[in-house]
Formats: C-alpha cells, structure tokens, sequence
C-alpha cells in the first residue's frame, strides 16, 4: 500500500460535537491550570508543550489532527488530497484553500499572505525556529491567489502535511510580526505574548509563568462559539495541586498533565467533583545525552556547543552503562501504573513504527559494570569510576515534578552503583520549557550533563518527529538557542535516511526507515535514552462538557465545543 493512497481516502470527515449552546459566551467563566506554566504564546519560538497548547487557544493551523489522529480541516475548506486535486500527482506540491471570509481577532482579514509569512518566519535562517522539522523539504510558499496558499517541496514529499498541519505550526499574522523575522525574533514581546489568532479565545493579559485571561474571539467563524464568555489559564504549582482543584474541590474545570502516581489519583478522584481521563499516543518520558560538554568553567557562549564534545558523554559504551542500569518496569509501577508502559523506543506508537526492540526493558547491573571496565573507567577509592583525569562525574536535571524527583532518586541510585558520581538538579517546569533565550535553565540550552523530560510528535505519520533530531537542529548562540536537536546528535547517516524518508512513499517501506531510525539514537547509540511510553492523564470536571481527549494534537484543540453542563 502506498502512502499516496493513504492520501486518496484517509482523510476523515469532521463535523464539531453537536452545540450545546445557542449563544457566544451564554455559559460564562471557565477555568484551566496548566502546572508547568506557559512562558510565551508563539511556538514557534518555544518547544515547550506547555507554551504550544497555551498558544493553540488563540492562533489555528490550517488543519489538526483529531482524536484519532486523522487529519480534518480547520483554517482551510478540506484537507488537500491527490483525489482532490489538492496533492500533485508528482506529490511535489500541496495547495490550501482558506474558508471564505475569515478573520483575525481584530477584525481584519487572513489571507494567504498571512500563510505564506509564517512559513517566511519559521524558515528564516537566523530565526531558530523551534518548529524548524515541520518545513522539512519545503522549496518555496507562495500565494496563488487571497485564499489560495500552494507549498513547493524540493522532491516528492509523499507526506507533505508539514506545514501549517497541527497546533506545532500555527499561522501567524503578517501585520503583526512583519518586523518580528530572524533575529529580532525573541525581541517583538508584545506579539509573542498576545498574538492576534483565529482561535475561539483572545488574550486580555498575559502574566508570564503565572496566568493568561482569555475572552471570546468576537470574530470567531462560528457565531454561537465559544460557549463560555471568558477563560482562565492559571499556571504554575504542581500536579497534585492541579489535581486536587479539579478532582477534590472543582475549583478548576480542567487540569493538563497529572503526573502523579496512580494511588494518588485514585485518592484524588473520591473527591467527587471531576474524573481523570487518559490516553495513550506517542509521549515518551526520555533521557537526552548531552553529546557536548556543559562544564561551566566553559565561556557562556561555547557550553553545549560543538566547540566542545563531551569528555565521557561521547563514549557509547558509557551511554549503554547508563541505560542498563535503569529498572524501566519498576519506574513505571512507581511514577505511572496503567499510565505507562517501559519503553526502548521513542517512537512508541502507531504499531507500525514501532521498532519493538525490548532489550533495555531488563535491567543489568553486572552487564553496565562490565562495559565500563572494558571502556577503562577505574573505580576510585570513593567508587567512583574515572579513566586518566576524566572523572565519570554527571549533572542529572529536570523539571521540578514529584514523578520526575522519585525517577531521579532511583536512577541516581543505579547509575551510583555502576560507580557515576550522580548530582541532581530540577528546575521550574515553566523556565525548564519556556525557551528564554537569555535564561540558562532552559531544556534547550542543556547547561547539564543528562536531563529527563517527555514530549511527542503531533499526528500519526513520525516525519518530522525524527527530522527534528538532524545536525542543522541542534540549538547554538546563533540561532538564539532555539532548536529541536536537545541531544545534539549529529550522524551523517542518520540526516541522509531522514532525506530519504521524506521521499519513500511505500507505508511499510516508510515504516522500516523510520525504525532504523529509532534505533540510531536510541537502542544503538544510546544517546536518547527512553523509558516510559505514557499517557496523557486529564483532569475534568464533572460540569464541563464538550471536551474530548486528544493525544495526537494539543489537548485543548476543541475549546471552542466545550460548554457547561447544567
């Protein structure tokens, strides 16, 4: 089966939940907690999830992914296909056609010009574009006519829904970001902060790392949506606090992300007001190695720079010590239950990806001790191993998460018996994923030796997930630390199977490229270390309705269909 076919009759039909509701704002107030607080309203210069689903509130792609990964319209009349003429035979070329009429929040009209600046923005080559892998292959972007929006791919580009496909790739207003481009980029606060969107919901104030007042879009396509006059994005706290607001109190009406341990929940949810939902799709609690020295008697502007590879780090043997060292089934019972699965892969679903290699899910002590003596690293008197003057010294980090402190603990644990000397860090969740350039903390700028997070790729087809691991992602100075390549994994073979990925049209043929490579970076080289295949854990009221849970796109994808249930 080609993926061109897929293209003929995949794409699914999409009609929004039946209204419950007549009226725009007739149900007034809603609240939502998002822990690990948003940092900006431009994804575009934040990898953070956080920062992505805060955004998808306000500023549309042309198309999502709904709950079940398929692709439907939002911006745009249709999805483009070959069958409709939307694809080139040649699959060298995909044209959009925008819904008539749209408009911004400030009454002014999208256009195709808006289409093809944000692809000028994020391909800008001093901009740093954090969604840099979704223009993947893209020659050029042009309008064709006002709603008429036609990408070029420099080859065929059997999966062209990159660009502009999923709350990743947002479009973005030319009139506001005009002098936004490049490096001025990070400077233009004001549209980072309260972009005007399309969305159902308009920012009012934006409190970075603390809270966001929304109000209905009054220029929102459908004139009975959204259902509630205003919103409230309260961020920051923890995970048990979110919980426990939704859950315990109803204070809130949905909560993103309860990292919390299944007994806590479960506790949580007596409570009677709210129930948590979940849902598996392609989240993976990781390791990233960092393949470059952090050392921070380093100047500020060569740390984690290729001017300097890591002095231990660089070694696989090492690598593979560290990952045989992890219990993957026990930090599963302990941070997750029946929300998590061990993992080998980043790449943990649709099956047909999934490399399925499982070696790593057996912990050997004894295997990781040997591969280090063999590597020559001695154990000191201390037990702590060292070769020459390079001492197997680690800064272990992550985002301040009880979840995230327990893995630390363990894994510090293990890899101290394997004789790492271990110091662990965490970090506010909101600094850890906001992409301040200027901030050290940032998961971006990977100012530590490892350091432990989770996050996914939007859609079912992995394209542009393994394109964001290519040498030209890996954040520098000059691309003011934005960049999808946290690892900063460079191999030349691994950027040549990615450019051959982006042409193969056979499914299964494109499904064996992509287990390769998984593979290159994780169960061969090591130099992302999974763990966890989770599942996004939701908490929701009891009153709230219309929301439905989405693992392939942001979570709050149809806020414009929520309503309160009387």
């Amino acid at each position: 089966m080609k993926f061109k076919a897929l293209m003929l009759g995949a794409v699914a039909s999409f009609a929004f939940a039946p209204a419950a509701f007549a009226q725009r704002g007739a149900d007034g107030h809603v609240n939502v907690i998002y822990w690990q607080a948003p940092s900006i309203l431009n994804p575009y210069l934040s990898g953070g999830t956080k920062d992505l689903e805060a955004s998808s509130l306000i500023i549309e792609p042309l198309g999502r992914y709904d709950q079940t990964g398929a692709l439907v319209p939002y911006l745009a009349t249709e999805i483009p296909t070959v069958a409709n003429g939307g694809v080139s035979a040649d699959l060298k070329t995909i044209t959009w056609k925008l819904k008539p009429g749209l408009l911004w929040a400030d009454g002014t009209p999208l256009t195709s010009a808006d289409v093809v600046f944000t692809a000028e923005y994020c391909m800008h080559p001093e901009g740093g574009c954090a969604q840099a892998a979704k223009f993947e292959g893209v020659d050029k972007v042009e309008a064709i006519d006002p709603t008429t929006v036609k990408v070029t791919f420099k080859e065929a580009k059997p999966n062209p829904y990159g660009p502009f496909m999923g709350a990743q790739a947002p479009i973005i207003q030319k009139a506001q970001f005009a002098e936004c481009l490049g490096a001025k980029a990070p400077e233009c606060t004001t549209a980072n902060f309260g972009p005007i969107g399309t969305g159902p919901f308009k920012v009012t104030e934006f409190r970075p790392n603390d809270v966001i007042s929304l109000e209905a879009n009054p220029n929102f396509r459908d004139p009975a949506k959204p259902a509630f006059a205003t919103m409230t994005l309260k961020g920051g706290g923890d995970a048990a606090a979110a919980g426990r607001s939704v859950l315990e109190t109803g204070e809130f009406d949905l909560a993103w992300n309860l990292q919390l341990a299944p007994d806590v929940l479960a506790n949580m949810a007596k409570g009677g007001k709210g129930e948590a939902r979940s849902g598996f799709g392609s989240l993976v609690e990781r390791i990233m190695v960092n393949q470059y020295s952090a050392d921070p008697s380093l100047p500020e502007g060569e740390r984690s720079t290729a001017k300097h590879p890591h002095p231990f780090l660089s070694d696989v043997n090492v690598r593979k010590a560290l990952s045989l060292a992890i219990d993957r089934p026990l930090l599963v019972e302990v941070g997750y239950g029946q929300a998590g699965r061990p993992t080998c892969d980043l790449v943990p679903a649709p099956a047909i990806y999934v490399s399925g290699r499982t070696e790593c899910q057996t912990q050997d002590l004894a295997a990781a001790n040997k591969l280090l003596d063999d590597a020559g690293y001695v154990r000191g008197a201390d037990g702590v191993r060292a070769k020459g003057d390079v001492r197997l010294k680690i800064l272990f980090q992550t985002s301040t998460n009880a979840v995230r402190q327990d893995f630390q603990a363990l894994i510090k644990q293990w890899w101290e018996e394997i004789g790492f000397e271990v110091e662990l860090r965490n970090v506010s969740a909101s600094v850890f994923f906001g992409g301040d350039p200027g901030s050290p903390d940032t998961f971006q700028k990977f100012y530590a030796d490892v350091q432990m997070y989770a996050n996914n790729f939007d859609g079912t087809d992995p394209e542009a997930y393994m394109a964001a691991q290519t040498c030209d992602k890996i954040p520098r100075p000059e691309s003011q630390w934005q960049g999808e390549n946290i690892a900063r994994i460079c191999i030349p073979e691994y950027d040549a199977l990615v450019a051959e990925l982006g042409k193969t049209g056979d499914i299964n043929a494109r499904a064996e490229i992509v287990k390769k490579l998984n593979n290159m970076i994780t169960n061969d080289s090591h130099m992302i270390i999974p763990l966890v295949d989770r599942g996004r854990v939701t908490g929701v009221a009891k009153t709230l309705g219309g929301f439905t849970l989405n693992t392939w796109d942001s979570e709050l994808w149809n806020a414009a269909d929520w309503y309160r249930i009387k």
